[in-house]
Order: C-alpha cells, then sequence, then structure tokens
C-alpha cells in the first residue's frame, strides 16, 4: 500500500495535479507492481510565503 506525498508551491491547475497523480501512479505500478487501487497519492500546496530557498522566501523571488 505504497502512500506518496508530494509537496508543490500553489499556482499548478487542477488538471495539472490530475496529470501528475496518474502519471506517479502509472510509475509506482510499474516499478515495484502495485495495483492502482493501492496507491494513495497526497498532493499538498504549499503558500510561497512558506518555502524558502538559500535564505529567500518564494515569494520575494
Amino acid at each position: 500500500m505504497p502512500i506518496v506525498q508530494i509537496d508543490l508551491l500553489e499556482g499548478r491547475t487542477t488538471e495539472q495535479k490530475r496529470l501528475l497523480a496518474e502519471k506517479v501512479t502509472q510509475a509506482i505500478e510499474e516499478s515495484i507492481g502495485a495495483t492502482p487501487e493501492s496507491i494513495s497519492i497526497i498532493i499538498r500546496d504549499m503558500a510561497k510565503e512558506n518555502y524558502a530557498k538559500a535564505g529567500k522566501l518564494a515569494c520575494d523571488k
């Protein structure tokens, strides 16, 4: 029962997330033989002010 968590900066469309879920499910199915019904994916949108890299908030870029 694979559970995948994906953190993204906000701004992706529902269609992009739908495609991501399909492709990730397919990759897990092909690589470890899990059935699609056993694969769970959690997509979390993160506000840009809640993510920093190299000391700078993503919202400040």
